[in-house]
């Protein structure tokens, strides 16, 4: 991650990760094809400094057959007043990651404080049935030797089909809601992660390390 897009925040030696996160408010059910499903992030800021330049990670796992070109995820700029995708791509440990980035220059988290940022996810028509756990997490360069570290709260839903009738009036409403470019989105969604794909497979390692 380049120089200017690190995250700046708390003490580099403290062994306390500076950054809580936390996601919620999502449905515990995902209907493929259904249309966009909202879920918050909080960000919670455990120092008494100024946090800028944050960007959450966030990782989805599941049963074989979840695929990165099945799933959209989108995160809330407020500042600019749009939804910005999240590219995904599979890691090696056959969990799909991406970073909260698109142009963006980070969430800033003032010192004590949580600020929540608006989350959808959508699952295209056709994903097959599964147990989805999503993990969220804020990453941060630890001394020389490429270490990083995180927090994160893991968020479970299922997938399931839903009805035919309300797939196809969902999906309308969402097409008519959003515009053409979240449908350019779904069929880019696979496209693997040009910036920080190194730092993004030894998050979701790590954390899959703690989870076994």
């Amino acid at each position: 991650m380049p120089a200017d897009q690190q995250p700046t925040c708390g003490n580099a030696a403290d062994p306390d990760f500076p950054i809580r996160t936390r996601m919620h408010g999502g449905p515990r059910t995902v209907h493929p094809g259904a249309g966009f499903q909202s879920v918050g992030l909080d960000l919670t800021n455990t120092t008494e400094e100024l946090c800028h330049r944050i960007h959450p990670v966030v990782i989805l796992t599941g049963r074989p057959g979840l695929a990165a070109d099945k799933v959209t995820v989108e995160f809330r700029d407020g500042d600019a007043g749009r939804w910005r995708p999240v590219s995904l791509e599979r890691t090696s440990e056959d969990e799909i990651v991406g970073a909260f980035d698109d142009g963006f220059r980070g969430f800033v988290v003032p010192a004590g404080k949580t600020v929540t940022v608006k989350v959808r996810l959508a699952l295209a028509a056709g994903t097959a049935p599964n147990t989805v756990t999503v993990n969220a997490a804020v990453v941060q360069r630890k001394g020389n030797d490429g270490d990083w570290v995180g927090a994160s709260g893991d968020y479970r839903f299922e997938v399931t089909e839903a009805p035919e009738d309300s797939v196809i009036a969902r999906s309308l409403d969402q097409l008519a809601t959003t515009g053409t470019g979240t449908v350019a989105r779904l069929a880019a969604a696979g496209a693997v992660i040009a910036v920080g794909t190194g730092l993004l497979v030894l998050m979701s390692r790590r954390i899959g390390a703690r989870r076994r």
